[in-house]
């Protein structure tokens, strides 16, 4: 839909679209700073019509990343109802640092390398809840170091960030030393 409310034509909600995956694409293989006459050229439509649908930036940004964040409640939900909360624990941050890998627009989100807009800050913080309880549970279960914080989570998510470009996932052997220092 436009930001008014009349319904796009079908040429300008295919644009849209176009522009949107386009867009996925090219943040995920870049990161949040991909130059945006790119997304234009692979989505096949002018810079005009970019800018037409998605004024700045962060209107892109807004339109994309909350559902990614959001990817972060299913892997909370299953850390949750794995009956090790250890063992849930672990698996919720590879999955996390997985998608990390995955989408560099979504590493740059979560390690805050660009400023956020209020949607995908809101999304983030839905995502930091969900992080908190499985991180709750795990130091209830005694298998977490009782001074494990949730706002400790930020500076990993922040330095893993890093890792996660260099070859070879050199991110999962650091995970594990990491894991390995925060058990109980």
């Amino acid at each position: 839909m436009a930001t008014g409310s009349k319904p796009l034509r079908a040429d300008a909600a295919r644009n849209r679209d176009k522009l949107l995956a386009a867009a996925t694409r090219a943040f995920g293989e870049h990161g949040l700073d991909a130059p945006l006459e790119q997304i234009a050229r692979s989505a096949g439509v002018s810079i005009g019509t970019l800018y037409a649908h998605f004024p700045t930036r962060d209107a892109f940004v807004d339109a994309i990343l909350p559902a990614q964040i959001a990817t972060l409640d299913e892997l909370a939900t299953k850390a949750l109802a794995e009956p090790d909360p250890w063992q849930g624990f672990t698996e919720f941050l590879d999955g996390l640092f997985a998608l990390q890998a995955k989408d560099h627009g979504l590493n740059d989100a979560l390690a805050r390398r660009m400023p956020l807009s209020p949607a995908v800050l809101e999304a983030c913080h839905a995502g930091f809840v969900h992080a908190a309880r499985v991180l709750d549970r795990a130091k209830e279960s005694g298998q977490l170091r009782a001074d494990f914080e949730p706002e400790d989570l930020a500076p990993l998510v922040s330095a893993m960030s890093q890792l996660i470009h260099e070859p070879r996932e050199t991110w999962r052997r650091h995970l594990a030393f990491f894991l390995d220092g925060l058990r109980a």
